[in-house]
C-alpha cells in the first residue's frame, strides 16, 4: 500500500501520519516545508508519477483562526483554490487509478442552518467570517466531481468538524479555536499573566473532532473504500455541541490559573452554531468510537505543556 499525504507537516496531517505508522503504513510526506508547492500542477504531476500512490490523503490547507481568514481572505482563497487544482491536474496526470480522500471542513455549510445535514451543505451562503476558507472547501467538492467526470479521478469527501488535538500552531491567530484556547492558558499559567483575553463573547456553539480521531476515520476509509455511504460527502459527526463559553469551563479545570478571564468581543464569534447530523455516520460507521472530550482536552494541554515556551 503506497499512500501519499500531502500536508503532512501541518495539524491534520500529522495526527493522520501518526495514524498509519501505528498500522505499518509509512506515508510518503510531502508538504511546501518539504519542498513542494501544489500550486504548482507540474511539481503535483512530477511528484506523483514518481511515487505512484494507491491513495492520496489530502491534508493540505492554508488556514487559521477567524481573524486570519477574513484579514488574509484573498490570500486564503487564492492559495487553497491554486493547490486544490494543482492537486487535481497531478492525479489526473500522474496517477489517475489513485483514490483522494479529502477532509472537508464544516465551514463549508451555509451559514444559516442549525443542524448539518449532508444533503444540505450547498443549500444557502456561507458566514461572511469563514468565506475565503468555505470557499475553497465547496470548490475541493466541485472540482473532484470535475475530474472524475473527465478523468475518471475517485474521490471520498469526509465533512469534519473543528478539530483540536496535538501539533497544532502555537500561534492564536494561526491555531484551531479550541488548540488556541488551550495554548493561552497554558502559557497564562506559566508565565502568571494577570489577565486572560479570549477571542468572541462565548455564546457560539461548536461540535469537536479530536484529531487523532480523524487520523483513525482515514484509516478506516482505506481499509475499505468501497463501504457504502462513502460515494458521497459524509459528516463525521457526534451530533454534540458546546458553547465556547462552556468549553473555557472545562479546559480552565484543567489547570491552576488564578488570573481574570476577559471576553474580547471585538474579535469574531462566527456562525452561532455548528452541530452536525450524525444519522448517516451511524449507518456507514456504526461501531466507531470517538475519544472522550475530557480525554481529549487533557491529551491537548499534555501537547502544548510539552512545546513551551513559545
Amino acid at each position: 500500500m503506497k499512500v501519499v499525504l500531502f500536508g503532512a507537516r501541518g495539524f491534520a496531517g500529522r495526527n493522520v501520519a501518526n495514524v498509519l505508522r501505528q498500522h505499518g503504513v509509512e506515508p510518503i510526506e510531502a508538504s511546501l516545508s518539504t519542498g513542494l508547492d501544489l500550486r504548482d500542477p507540474a511539481a503535483a504531476t512530477a511528484f506523483l508519477a514518481e511515487h505512484q500512490p494507491d491513495f492520496v490523503v489530502n491534508c493540505a490547507a492554508h488556514v487559521g483562526s477567524l481573524n486570519y481568514v477574513t484579514e488574509k481572505a484573498a490570500t486564503v482563497v487564492a492559495d487553497n483554490s491554486r493547490m486544490i487544482l494543482g492537486m487535481y491536474e497531478g492525479v489526473a496526470n500522474a496517477c489517475p487509478q489513485a483514490l483522494v480522500i479529502n477532509p472537508i471542513a464544516n465551514c463549508a455549510y451555509p451559514a444559516a442552518a442549525d443542524i448539518f445535514r449532508e444533503d444540505e451543505w450547498w443549500n444557502g451562503h456561507l458566514h461572511r467570517s469563514v468565506l475565503s476558507y468555505g470557499t475553497s472547501r465547496r470548490l475541493l467538492w466541485a472540482a473532484a466531481e470535475c475530474f472524475e467526470l473527465q478523468f475518471g479521478v475517485k474521490s471520498i469527501h469526509l465533512l469534519t468538524p473543528n478539530m483540536y488535538g496535538p501539533y497544532d500552531s502555537t500561534d492564536p491567530n494561526k491555531a484551531h479555536a479550541l488548540n488556541a484556547l488551550i495554548s493561552k492558558f497554558v502559557k497564562a499559567e506559566h508565565t502568571s499573566q494577570a489577565e486572560l483575553p479570549i477571542w468572541g463573547t462565548g455564546v457560539a456553539i461548536r461540535e469537536w473532532l479530536y484529531a487523532p480521531d480523524f487520523g483513525r476515520m482515514v484509516w478506516e476509509v482505506i481499509q475499505q473504500p468501497s463501504r457504502p455511504g462513502l460515494q458521497a460527502p459524509l459528516n463525521v459527526a457526534q451530533n454534540d455541541g458546546l458553547s465556547v463559553k462552556a468549553l473555557v469551563d472545562i479546559i480552565q479545570s484543567k489547570f491552576n490559573y488564578k488570573g481574570k478571564l476577559t471576553w474580547d468581543a471585538t474579535k469574531p464569534d462566527g456562525a452561532p452554531k455548528k452541530v452536525m447530523d450524525d444519522t448517516r455516520f451511524r449507518q456507514v460507521f456504526p461501531e466507531f468510537k470517538f475519544t472522550d472530550f475530557e480525554e481529549g482536552i487533557a491529551e491537548t494541554v499534555k501537547y502544548y505543556e510539552s512545546v513551551f515556551p513559545y
